[in-house]
């Protein structure tokens, strides 16, 4: 049985875009981009919503990564191996290999595939993962933490939802980005 993890760059206040849209605060360095490396090769699927997908399917094409580190060009090939869901009910078709769409969010068959799934699954973006949290299906949550105040944007956590968790891991990279890893304990 696979578990739903949670995972996002976020920034010291909250958010995961800034009021504008834009994420450039939280390009990882090396050391960064290698830890998402590490919790990625563990993903066997991921759920992402049309916006989500849109900005990660540049991975597919490798005609930007010559000039990139090793590292960045690992990236790559580990987010193409995994297979990959879409959530839209507006994208017409898929661009990348190992990828479907679904029109709604079901949360009972999201709690089959964890149930058949080898390994893990992750849930990205916003507004589907305050989804998946609401219907408890979340069963991890890695937070990367960026030393940055947006003032504002995209909040990285749903609102009105309570969940007792518990740390399982945290640790400081050079650039002061924190990593938390929590476990959902329960929904009160």
């Amino acid at each position: 049985m696979g578990k739903l993890i949670y995972a996002a760059n976020v920034s010291l206040d909250g958010y995961l875009e800034d009021e504008g849209g834009a994420f450039d605060w939280s390009e990882p360095d090396d050391e960064v981009h290698a830890f998402w490396n590490e919790h990625e090769r563990g993903i066997g699927t991921s759920l992402y919503g049309r916006r989500m997908y849109e900005a990660m399917r540049v991975w597919e094409t490798d005609d930007w990564l010559a000039d990139q580190t090793d590292v960045v060009r690992e990236y790559a090939g580990i987010w193409r191996d995994a297979d990959k869901v879409v959530y839209s009910t507006t994208l017409q078709e898929v661009t990348t290999a190992r990828t479907r769409i679904e029109r709604a969010f079901e949360p009972e068959a999201v709690r089959r595939l964890k149930e058949t799934s080898a390994a893990d699954l992750s849930v990205g973006g916003a507004a589907l993962g305050a989804e998946a949290f609401r219907h408890g299906l979340v069963d991890e949550c890695v937070l990367l933490v960026y030393p940055v105040l947006v003032g504002g944007g995209k909040p990285a956590l749903p609102r009105g939802v309570r969940l007792d968790l518990e740390l399982r891991d945290h640790r400081r990279f050079g650039n002061g980005v924190i990593h938390l890893h929590h476990a959902v304990r329960s929904a009160t």
